[in-house]
């Protein structure tokens, strides 16, 4: 898998996690660990320049233990809440990480 092929699917990670998706989503422990990425929340919205070390821990932390979560929030439908995700700083996140 490729570079920017991680990168759009940490963002949809990050997004489903938030969103907290419900029918047809990702398993209640999957839901539980995707919304460790909470802390992306200011950076992928364009509130910060750079993400924070918290944000960027959790992001590592859940590409290494948890891929299946990845995988499954990318299948999953994501409801719009009126969060405004800069798509462009979330495909970023990765390499911003140095991950």
């Amino acid at each position: 898998m490729g570079y920017r092929s991680n990168c759009t699917i940490t963002f949809v990670a990050f997004v489903a996690a938030l969103w907290g998706v419900t029918t047809a989503q990702p398993s209640g422990s999957c839901v539980s660990t995707l919304t460790t990425l909470s802390p992306c929340l200011s950076y992928v919205t364009g509130n910060s320049t750079t993400p924070s070390q918290s944000c960027c821990s959790q992001l590592d932390s859940v590409i290494k233990s948890s891929p299946q979560c990845i995988c499954s929030a990318v299948n999953s439908p994501i409801p719009n809440i009126g969060l405004n995700i800069n798509r462009t700083q979330a495909l970023q996140l990765p390499n911003a990480c140095n991950i």
